[in-house]
Protein backbone atom coordinates (compact mmCIF):
# COMPACT_ATOMS: atom_id res chain seq x y z
CA UNK A 1 0.00 0.00 0.00
CA UNK A 2 1.51 3.49 -1.02
CA UNK A 3 0.56 5.31 1.66
CA UNK A 4 0.96 2.40 4.72
CA UNK A 5 2.69 5.17 7.05
CA UNK A 6 -0.77 7.30 6.76
CA UNK A 7 -1.00 8.22 10.67
CA UNK A 8 -4.31 6.77 12.36
CA UNK A 9 -6.95 8.82 12.63
CA UNK A 10 -9.52 8.13 16.12
CA UNK A 11 -12.98 6.42 14.77
CA UNK A 12 -14.86 9.65 14.70
CA UNK A 13 -12.34 11.22 12.60
CA UNK A 14 -12.61 8.42 10.14
CA UNK A 15 -16.20 8.15 10.40
CA UNK A 16 -16.56 11.68 9.31
CA UNK A 17 -14.39 11.55 6.75
CA UNK A 18 -15.80 8.25 5.15
CA UNK A 19 -19.12 10.30 5.17
CA UNK A 20 -16.73 13.51 3.89
CA UNK A 21 -15.89 11.35 0.82
CA UNK A 22 -19.52 9.61 -0.13
CA UNK A 23 -20.62 13.37 -0.16
CA UNK A 24 -18.30 14.73 -2.50
CA UNK A 25 -17.86 12.03 -5.14
CA UNK A 26 -18.87 14.12 -8.77
CA UNK A 27 -21.48 12.06 -10.89
CA UNK A 28 -21.67 12.03 -14.67
CA UNK A 29 -22.94 14.71 -16.34
CA UNK A 30 -26.67 14.83 -17.00
CA UNK A 31 -26.47 16.97 -20.19
CA UNK A 32 -25.35 14.39 -22.96
CA UNK A 33 -23.96 17.00 -24.91
CA UNK A 34 -21.75 17.69 -21.89
CA UNK A 35 -21.32 14.07 -21.34
CA UNK A 36 -20.35 13.94 -25.08
CA UNK A 37 -17.94 16.35 -24.89
CA UNK A 38 -16.38 15.62 -21.67
CA UNK A 39 -15.91 12.17 -23.08
CA UNK A 40 -14.01 13.30 -26.06
CA UNK A 41 -12.17 15.60 -24.09
CA UNK A 42 -10.46 13.07 -21.69
CA UNK A 43 -10.06 10.54 -24.22
CA UNK A 44 -7.59 12.95 -25.76
CA UNK A 45 -6.07 13.82 -23.21
CA UNK A 46 -5.20 10.21 -21.66
CA UNK A 47 -3.78 9.68 -24.89
CA UNK A 48 -0.90 12.52 -24.99
CA UNK A 49 2.18 10.66 -23.47
CA UNK A 50 3.60 14.06 -24.14
CA UNK A 51 1.88 15.86 -22.19
CA UNK A 52 2.47 14.91 -19.25
CA UNK A 53 6.39 15.54 -18.81
CA UNK A 54 7.80 17.32 -15.73
CA UNK A 55 9.35 19.79 -17.41
CA UNK A 56 9.54 22.00 -14.32
CA UNK A 57 12.10 22.58 -11.79
CA UNK A 58 9.87 22.08 -8.60
CA UNK A 59 12.39 21.77 -5.72
CA UNK A 60 11.64 24.52 -3.83
CA UNK A 61 8.11 23.60 -4.18
CA UNK A 62 7.87 19.90 -3.66
CA UNK A 63 10.30 20.72 0.17
CA UNK A 64 7.59 23.20 0.69
CA UNK A 65 4.71 20.98 0.34
CA UNK A 66 5.93 17.68 1.41
CA UNK A 67 6.91 19.81 5.59
CA UNK A 68 2.89 20.86 4.79
CA UNK A 69 1.86 16.86 3.99
CA UNK A 70 4.04 15.41 6.53
CA UNK A 71 1.46 15.30 9.04
CA UNK A 72 -0.58 13.18 6.83
CA UNK A 73 1.54 10.92 5.27
CA UNK A 74 4.93 10.74 7.35
CA UNK A 75 7.21 8.43 4.63
CA UNK A 76 9.03 11.32 3.06
CA UNK A 77 9.54 9.15 -0.17
CA UNK A 78 5.58 8.52 -0.32
CA UNK A 79 5.16 12.17 0.39
CA UNK A 80 7.35 13.12 -2.69
CA UNK A 81 6.52 10.71 -4.90
CA UNK A 82 2.59 11.70 -4.70
CA UNK A 83 4.01 15.78 -4.93
CA UNK A 84 5.63 15.26 -7.65
CA UNK A 85 2.55 13.39 -9.48
CA UNK A 86 0.37 16.22 -8.64
CA UNK A 87 2.83 18.38 -9.77
CA UNK A 88 2.82 17.19 -12.93
CA UNK A 89 -0.27 16.46 -13.94
CA UNK A 90 -1.73 19.78 -12.01
CA UNK A 91 0.97 21.44 -14.27
CA UNK A 92 -0.06 18.91 -17.53
CA UNK A 93 -3.97 20.21 -17.15
CA UNK A 94 -2.23 24.00 -16.74
CA UNK A 95 -4.23 23.66 -13.07
CA UNK A 96 -2.52 25.14 -9.35
CA UNK A 97 -1.00 22.03 -7.90
CA UNK A 98 -2.08 23.13 -4.19
CA UNK A 99 -5.33 23.74 -5.37
CA UNK A 100 -5.07 20.01 -6.26
CA UNK A 101 -4.11 19.23 -2.72
CA UNK A 102 -6.67 20.90 -1.48
CA UNK A 103 -9.10 18.39 -3.69
CA UNK A 104 -7.60 15.74 -2.84
CA UNK A 105 -7.79 16.47 0.56
CA UNK A 106 -11.08 17.20 0.64
CA UNK A 107 -12.24 14.08 -1.50
CA UNK A 108 -9.70 11.35 0.11
CA UNK A 109 -7.65 12.34 2.29
CA UNK A 110 -5.05 11.26 0.21
CA UNK A 111 -6.02 7.99 0.60
CA UNK A 112 -5.66 6.14 -3.08
CA UNK A 113 -7.81 3.33 -2.40
CA UNK A 114 -10.95 5.42 -0.93
CA UNK A 115 -13.91 4.46 -2.31
CA UNK A 116 -17.25 6.38 -1.90
CA UNK A 117 -20.56 5.10 -1.31
CA UNK A 118 -21.41 5.49 -5.33
CA UNK A 119 -18.50 3.86 -6.25
CA UNK A 120 -15.79 7.25 -7.08
CA UNK A 121 -12.15 5.87 -6.50
CA UNK A 122 -8.81 7.26 -5.33
CA UNK A 123 -7.22 10.21 -4.73
CA UNK A 124 -9.55 12.61 -6.59
CA UNK A 125 -12.62 10.18 -6.51
CA UNK A 126 -13.19 9.22 -10.37
CA UNK A 127 -16.66 7.93 -11.21
CA UNK A 128 -14.82 4.32 -12.96
CA UNK A 129 -17.70 4.50 -15.63
CA UNK A 130 -15.31 7.01 -17.45
CA UNK A 131 -12.66 4.25 -18.24
CA UNK A 132 -15.02 2.34 -20.43
CA UNK A 133 -16.42 5.68 -21.57
CA UNK A 134 -13.05 6.58 -23.14
CA UNK A 135 -11.94 2.76 -24.09
CA UNK A 136 -9.39 2.56 -21.37
CA UNK A 137 -11.35 -0.04 -19.29
CA UNK A 138 -7.74 -1.39 -17.88
CA UNK A 139 -6.95 1.78 -16.30
CA UNK A 140 -6.84 1.56 -12.78
CA UNK A 141 -8.48 4.17 -10.71
CA UNK A 142 -6.22 2.99 -7.81
CA UNK A 143 -3.08 3.68 -9.56
CA UNK A 144 -1.70 7.23 -8.41
CA UNK A 145 -0.73 8.22 -11.87
CA UNK A 146 -3.74 7.38 -13.65
CA UNK A 147 -6.31 9.00 -11.09
CA UNK A 148 -4.78 12.37 -10.95
CA UNK A 149 -4.48 12.58 -14.84
CA UNK A 150 -8.46 11.75 -14.99
CA UNK A 151 -9.15 14.32 -12.49
CA UNK A 152 -6.99 17.09 -13.10
CA UNK A 153 -8.18 17.12 -16.86
CA UNK A 154 -11.63 16.37 -15.85
CA UNK A 155 -11.00 19.74 -13.96
CA UNK A 156 -9.77 21.14 -16.57
CA UNK A 157 -12.51 20.86 -18.97
CA UNK A 158 -14.79 22.16 -16.35
CA UNK A 159 -13.00 25.00 -15.69
CA UNK A 160 -12.41 25.68 -19.65
CA UNK A 161 -16.36 25.06 -19.89
CA UNK A 162 -16.73 27.89 -17.14
CA UNK A 163 -14.36 30.18 -18.56
CA UNK A 164 -12.09 30.46 -15.81
CA UNK A 165 -14.62 30.54 -12.71
CA UNK A 166 -12.93 28.20 -10.49
CA UNK A 167 -15.71 28.00 -7.73
CA UNK A 168 -18.40 26.45 -10.50
CA UNK A 169 -15.91 24.44 -12.20
CA UNK A 170 -15.47 22.71 -8.91
CA UNK A 171 -18.49 22.33 -8.37
CA UNK A 172 -19.62 21.06 -11.57
CA UNK A 173 -16.79 18.50 -10.33
CA UNK A 174 -18.50 17.34 -7.65
CA UNK A 175 -21.68 17.48 -9.27
CA UNK A 176 -23.11 20.31 -7.15
CA UNK A 177 -23.64 23.18 -9.51
CA UNK A 178 -25.07 25.85 -8.47
CA UNK A 179 -24.03 25.21 -4.51
CA UNK A 180 -21.30 26.72 -2.74
CA UNK A 181 -20.54 23.98 0.10
CA UNK A 182 -18.10 22.00 -1.88
CA UNK A 183 -16.05 24.73 -3.46
CA UNK A 184 -16.08 26.62 -0.21
CA UNK A 185 -14.44 23.33 1.45
CA UNK A 186 -11.62 23.11 -1.32
CA UNK A 187 -11.30 26.46 -1.01
CA UNK A 188 -10.67 26.56 2.96
CA UNK A 189 -8.54 23.35 2.96
CA UNK A 190 -6.61 25.51 0.13
CA UNK A 191 -6.11 28.44 2.60
CA UNK A 192 -5.63 26.56 5.55
CA UNK A 193 -3.10 23.90 4.58
CA UNK A 194 -1.88 24.73 0.92
CA UNK A 195 -1.95 28.52 0.01
CA UNK A 196 1.57 30.18 -1.35
CA UNK A 197 0.15 32.73 -2.90
CA UNK A 198 -3.17 34.65 -5.10
CA UNK A 199 -5.35 32.12 -6.93
CA UNK A 200 -5.83 34.33 -10.65
CA UNK A 201 -9.58 32.59 -10.95
CA UNK A 202 -12.94 34.25 -11.03
CA UNK A 203 -14.92 32.53 -8.11
CA UNK A 204 -12.58 31.98 -5.92
CA UNK A 205 -13.09 35.03 -3.03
Amino acid sequence: MLFSNVLPWPKLALAGCLLLIAGTAWTQPQDPAERAALTAYLKEALHRDDSFQDRFDAEVWLTDMSARLASIIREPEQRLALLRSVHREAKAADLPPELVLALIQVESYFDRFAISSVGAQGLMQVMPFWKNEIGRPSDNLTDMDTNLRYGCQILQFYLKREKGNMRRALARYNGSLGKNWYPDRVFRAWKKRWYNGQLHYSGIY
